[in-house]
């Protein structure tokens, strides 16, 4: 069975963590795919609001 879990935070570095500790507990052979996406908004007080994120695609 292929399942998934996101992954989705404002910081790279929690994204990292997150999934180091998510991808020790696997089989590497489980894993099948990960996707990674950044996004970036603008708010009206010149700030940047960063969205990291990823998916970890993998078989249970």
């Amino acid at each position: 069975m292929i399942q998934v879990k996101v992954f989705d935070y404002e910081h790279e570095k929690d994204l990292e963590k997150d999934m180091n500790h998510f991808l020790s507990k696997m089989d590497d052979k489980k894993i099948v795919d990960i996707k990674y996406h950044v996004a970036a908004m603008s708010e009206e007080v010149e700030d940047q609001i960063y969205c990291f994120s990823a998916m970890v695609v993998y078989r249970k």
